[in-house]
């Protein structure tokens, strides 16, 4: 009986023009906030590990939502 190989399927990270292997960047997705919150809101209070692995990526927000958070943030300290 012949030794089966598993090999585990990540999908392409690089492409192939020519000889040549250019990366292509990951792609991002569109999703509301409302669709996303809940879902992070759960993570955080459950104290999941898998949110460590995504707190050095960076997120593009609109600046009056960036303005509303650094207003929140100044609010919200300690004897403010």
């Amino acid at each position: 009986m012949a030794m089966r190989r598993f090999r585990v399927y990540t999908g392409p990270e690089t492409e192939s023009v020519g000889t040549l292997k250019v990366s292509t960047p990951e792609q991002g997705v569109r999703v509301t906030l409302g669709e996303i919150l809940p879902i992070l809101a759960d993570a955080v209070s459950s104290n999941r590990t898998w949110l460590t692995d995504f707190e050095a990526d960076e997120l593009t927000v609109s600046s009056d939502l960036y303005d509303v958070l650094q207003a929140y943030r100044h609010f919200r300290r300690p004897g403010a």
